[in-house]
């Protein structure tokens, strides 16, 4: 027969057993290598529920194809365009490495965007995302980085639990300028919403949500990639 003390250890090394499992449940953060585009970006992969993601925005200039996509600065041109065209914030490259690019959504509406095997994330992709993180009024700060080096104070309940790594990097808009870098993040869904707007998701700096919402098909949003099945 067991001592109480035996019994004792054994209910408290269940309880550990279950905590590490609950954690890994709940977070369900996992890095999964890395995945590199055709101009030889390199990204982390996370793993959260059963979905594949980037840990970054994507950064790529071409289609996976090797088609060029057009680098557009100039704001009458990125109003009228109609086909796939990026940039950087402010059209400063140096955004590049950290914040990634700026698209317009017809290059996310490309199909060709991604590494082969990838895609740009669906408007139910972010839905599914979103309700595994608990839902709209808490995903968010999962997702976003925590700390106030990229992010605008406060970051509100910003935890990165995910190490999805979500970063503020603004939007252009579909007249051209840009705005609210530090402030919000965008990113585009592949999912069009009408024959002028498509979907997109927004997460901000002063609390936890995750947005769904819709914006013209010209303003320039980041890109997350996820691994189809």
């Amino acid at each position: 027969m067991k001592s109480s003390r035996q019994i004792f250890l054994i209910l408290l090394n269940s309880l550990i057993l279950s905590s590490i499992i609950s954690i890994e449940a709940v977070s369900g953060q996992q890095r999964g290598g890395t995945v590199t585009d055709i101009d030889g970006n390199k990204y982390s992969i996370v793993v959260i529920g059963q979905q594949e993601w980037m840990g970054e925005n994507l950064k790529v200039t071409k289609l996976n194809d090797g088609t060029v996509i057009p680098f557009v600065t100039e704001n009458a041109e990125w109003v009228k365009s109609t086909s796939p065209a990026y940039t950087w914030y402010d059209n400063n490259v140096s955004d590049k490495a950290k914040f990634g690019a700026i698209y317009n959504w017809y290059s996310a509406a490309s199909g060709k965007l991604c590494p082969s095997g990838w895609r740009v994330a669906t408007d139910n992709d972010w839905e599914i995302l979103t309700n595994h993180l608990g839902g709209d009024n808490v995903a968010g700060g999962k997702l976003k980085e925590a700390g106030t080096e990229h992010w605008d104070a406060p970051n509100s309940n910003a935890s990165n639990e995910t190490m999805f790594s979500a970063l503020p990097g603004g939007y252009r808009w579909s007249r051209g300028k840009f705005d609210e870098k530090g402030m919000n993040g965008y990113w585009w869904s592949g999912t069009e919403c009408t024959d002028t707007h498509s979907w997109c998701r927004t997460i901000h700096a002063g609390n936890a949500k995750i947005y769904r919402t819709f914006f013209i098909k010209t303003k320039g949003f980041s890109v997350r990639c996820i691994k189809e099945n």
